[in-house]
């Protein structure tokens, strides 16, 4: 079905102008042909545009294991604050900044992590911001369909997956089960949903993507629409949400999960159509990046140790100032082909903000301890400027504030 063009807002043009002239300079630096810039998807249902809004100044007061700590993101094992020890050693020494919920335990193979039920999870939650200085972002994936950690077996309603939606393609739809979705999350105290997924199904046998139904579509004016949708009945209730994954994953044809997955034949730039236009719109909270390797866009490193295509493609040709989130740095994608210390600091430069370690892949006793000390060392001896710290930190405290509001 074919959409009449929408009206462009001010805002909406200048961004994606500027993607544009960005796309011709990285392309001039590349072996990618195409300079063409992205077309705009439509904008659905009038709502007030949300932005970052203006970065705090980190206050030179705030120690440095303090900024460092917020800028991880991690699983933990117990279904309870006093099973959740160690996590809460974490929170209160070292400042951890979130938490990530599993239904199950990956690497033991149990079917039970931290939800049990809405009760048990809501008490969980509680008390684990009940132990933090600076509250804390709690997130989970809930895209909905077979990628939901609070399903039916635990007593929280059924959700539809986005290739279901997009199949329906009815935005006030979307909008309405996606607010479903935010209210059982705040319900549970969650603050940060790490969908939607606004990868393109061009690939419908993706293993990670198109085979499970994560996608919204192939057409990125339609999966920006209903990402766009998405976001919107979240705002509605009050919780953020995660753009992933970029520069795009539904080209693949592995799983980064595994080991390193290669998209240079594969990926296309009409894959970064719907981050550009859901930017360009104001909706955006937070952006979570890919470990797909492109050689067309960076000869030696995956996106989300790419300066770059993170710092050079997003923030300054698509003109994102928020919050990049990496996926799992324990993800097979990132261990087979780097050691720990040298795929973090390669982050924090390429200009990842918040390093997510799931503990899903392997699970690593004193992982916070460790990435905190590795963090501060590299800020020791030069690696890493001390001013790239306050920038995430800044980016981070923004989206906190925002964490809870409505409309």
């Amino acid at each position: 079905m074919t959409r009449d063009p929408a009206p462009i807002s001010r805002r909406r043009f200048l961004v994606t102008a500027g993607w544009a002239a960005g796309a011709v300079v990285l392309a001039a630096c590349t072996r990618q042909g195409s300079t063409a810039s992205p077309s705009l998807a439509p904008s659905p249902s009038p709502t007030p545009a949300r932005t970052p809004g203006p970065s705090p100044v980190a206050t030179p007061a705030v120690p440095l294991r303090e900024k460092i700590g917020q800028m991880l993101l991690v699983g933990f094992r117990g279904t309870s604050v006093a099973e959740a020890s160690a996590v809460v050693a974490d929170i209160r020494e070292r400042h951890l900044g979130g938490v990530v919920l599993f239904d199950r335990d990956q690497p033991t193979g149990s079917a039970v992590r931290n939800i049990v039920s809405p009760s048990q999870l809501r008490d969980l939650v509680a008390g684990l911001q009940a132990e933090a200085a600076t509250p804390l972002t709690v997130a989970v994936d809930e895209e909905g369909g077979l990628v939901a950690r609070l399903g039916p077996s635990h007593g929280f309603p059924a959700t539809l997956s986005a290739a279901a939606l997009g199949e329906r393609d009815d935005p006030a739809f979307t909008r309405r089960r996606a607010a479903q979705i935010a209210q059982t999350l705040r319900d549970a105290g969650i603050t940060l949903n790490l969908a939607p997924v606004v990868d393109l199904d061009v690939n419908p046998s993706n293993p990670i993507i198109g085979a499970v139904d994560r996608s919204f579509g192939a057409d990125p004016a339609l999966v920006g629409a209903q990402a766009e949708a998405f976001i919107r009945g979240h705002h509605d209730i009050g919780v953020l949400t995660t753009l992933k994954h970029f520069p795009g994953h539904g080209s693949s044809t592995g799983d980064t999960h595994l080991g390193v997955v290669d998209v240079t034949d594969t990926w296309t730039r009409t894959e970064l159509e719907p981050f550009a236009n859901v930017i360009g719109d104001g909706l955006a909270d937070a952006v979570l990046t890919a470990h797909v390797f492109n050689r067309a866009l960076d000869a030696e490193h995956p996106a989300t140790l790419s300066q770059a295509i993170i710092t050079g493609m997003l923030r300054e040709q698509i003109g994102w100032d928020g919050v990049v989130i990496s996926d799992d740095m324990q993800m097979g994608a990132i261990r087979q082909a780097y050691g720990y210390a040298d795929a973090v600091r390669l982050a924090i430069l390429a200009g990842v903000d918040v390093l997510t370690i799931a503990q899903q892949q392997a699970f690593e006793d004193g992982i916070v301890a460790q990435t905190v000390d590795l963090i501060a060392g590299f800020v020791a001896d030069g690696s890493i400027p001390e001013e790239r710290i306050d920038a995430s930190y800044a980016r981070i405290r923004s989206l906190k504030a925002r964490a809870g509001e409505a409309g």
